[in-house]
């Protein structure tokens, strides 16, 4: 992994590795079908049907977590980051009621879900617990063309042979950007290299950057990054109504929206926010600093809260957000980011970037030498991570040093460490909305930590935390991770 565009990836909810993983992996599928066939679209290849397994913790939450939907329009040729929620849905509808698809958007097969998804709840594959296995199969019956894929958290999708091929070396033989200037496999290392090159780890990470896209390019991906994030909160606050599924859980970020503007000090903006006329971004960039909270000296925290949970009701709408590092913990880094842009003095487009640099240099750790998916750690791994990230990306904009930045991503962290995944009917929304706003606030409080009453030294390392993460994962029981089937998720009866 060479890019922190690789981990930052804009898609839809509500899970990254139950929705867009599968969505990716039905797409790929669907298109080698249609390479290996080798005619030209619309000719008749005798693909007659595709059955599709799912394994372990993708069959046990799939349903809550959309995969059924994310695999019938992957089939049909769309992917999470070019198409839009509504053409989804309009594409899955229209798959259920005639009982066929388009494959790669070019081949007209018969797909029946009840026959051709198979949902394995009692199965998993040894490499994987999110474990999918497609099989084509030609009018004679005959199997035409099959693969596994594994869908490892944040989005990330591998082949049986591209899996087999990353995951059997070992962790010292691999590195975080092994093609680029500064190529680092830990924390010790990438602060080493700054050290050498007496440069922050922003700078680190640009020039890394810089290898595989222009400058240009770099910054105008950040930017695309920052406005879908703002563009999600401001949805999020403005869109009211209940969430999908069963149970039946309002939106709440359009009433703390407006319980908040009408609790500002500017009361002309804020009559306008209540009656919908403005977005909470315009709203909070035409705000002077402490405007929107001087009558409350927590109200930056309800405030960060907002946008937290704003993003995640739209995640777990199936909306659009950036999977940052996944979708169940997508809140996290906008709401801090958010934080800063709106409440931080002399935020500015610059910070933004060097935000989001740093918090993907910290993620990238994580990718290395652990896991996002919490399939296998929890909600440490998602969660946690997040936090740890952000909490890093904010030291960084708050002018810490290298030593600080790795110890505000320590702090955040370390006191997420076994952290279950606990979904209540395999929906991304209880705990998993909250527990949002709970990350963002650690991660503030961790760099403040860090920056304002820290040096850079602390007892225990970036390293050390994310082993002890790993090790965790490895520890905690099944029940305990993303399959519904331990902690909040059975002790809530869904009637």
């Amino acid at each position: 992994m060479n890019s922190i565009f690789e981990l930052f990836k804009i898609g839809i909810g509500p899970s990254s590795s139950h929705t867009v993983g599968p969505m990716i992996a039905a797409f790929r599928f669907s298109k080698e079908c249609m390479e290996r066939s080798c005619v030209a679209p619309g000719t008749d290849v005798s693909i007659a049907r595709v059955e599709v397994q799912l394994y372990g913790s993708l069959a046990l939450t799939g349903v809550g977590h959309a995969t059924d939907n994310a695999i019938v329009v992957g089939l049909a040729g769309c992917l999470p980051d070019r198409t839009s929620p509504e053409v989804i849905q309009s594409t899955v509808d229209a798959a259920r009621k005639s009982g066929r698809l388009l494959l790669n958007g070019q081949l007209d097969i018969q797909f029946d879900e009840s026959k051709d998804l198979v949902w394995l709840r009692n199965e998993t594959l040894p490499q994987h617990p999110n474990a999918i296995q497609f099989k084509a199969f030609r009018d004679s019956g005959e199997c035409f063309l099959e693969d596994q894929y594994f869908s490892t958290g944040g989005g990330f999708v591998y082949s049986r042979e591209e899996f087999d091929r990353n995951f059997a070396k070992s962790s010292s033989d691999l590195v975080v950007g092994d093609s680029v200037p500064y190529p680092f496999r830990n924390a010790k290392e990438l602060l080493q290299m700054c050290r050498g090159a007496s440069a922050s780890i922003e700078s680190l990470i640009q020039a890394n950057e810089l290898t595989l896209r222009s400058e240009l390019e770099i910054d105008s991906q950040l930017d695309l990054l920052w406005s879908v994030m703002s563009n999600c909160i401001d949805r999020g606050c403005m869109s009211s109504g209940i969430l999908p599924g069963s149970l039946k859980v309002p939106r709440r970020a359009p009433g703390i929206f407006g319980k908040l503007s009408q609790q500002s000090a500017l009361s002309e903006l804020a009559e306008l926010a209540v009656s919908k006329d403005m977005l909470p971004s315009k709203l909070l960039t035409e705000s002077k600093p402490g405007t929107l909270t001087q009558s409350d000296p927590l109200a930056q925290l309800d405030w960060v809260s907002l946008f937290a949970l704003a993003v995640n009701e739209e995640n777990a709408a199936g909306g659009r957000v950036v999977t940052a590092p996944t979708n169940g913990a997508a809140g996290i880094i906008p709401a801090v980011l958010a934080y800063y842009v709106y409440f931080y003095p002399g935020a500015s487009r610059q910070g933004i970037h060097r935000f989001l640099k740093t918090a993907g240099a910290i993620g990238l750790l994580y990718k290395r030498n652990a896991s996002l998916s919490a399939a296998e750690m929890g909600c440490q791994g998602e969660v946690g991570v997040a936090c740890s990230m952000a909490a890093g990306g904010l030291a960084a904009c708050m002018g810490g040093s290298n030593e600080q930045i790795e110890n505000a991503a320590e702090i955040g962290m370390e006191h997420n460490l076994g952290l279950t995944c606990d979904p209540i009917a395999g929906l991304v929304q209880v705990p998993c909305i909250e527990r949002n706003t709970m990350g963002a606030a650690k991660a503030i409080n961790a760099a403040r930590l860090a920056v304002l009453y820290g040096d850079g030294h602390h007892f225990v390392s970036l390293d050390r935390v994310i082993e002890t993460m790993r090790q965790t994962g490895v520890d905690m029981q099944l029940k305990y991770k993303e399959t519904s089937l331990g902690g909040l998720a059975v002790n809530f009866v869904d009637c």
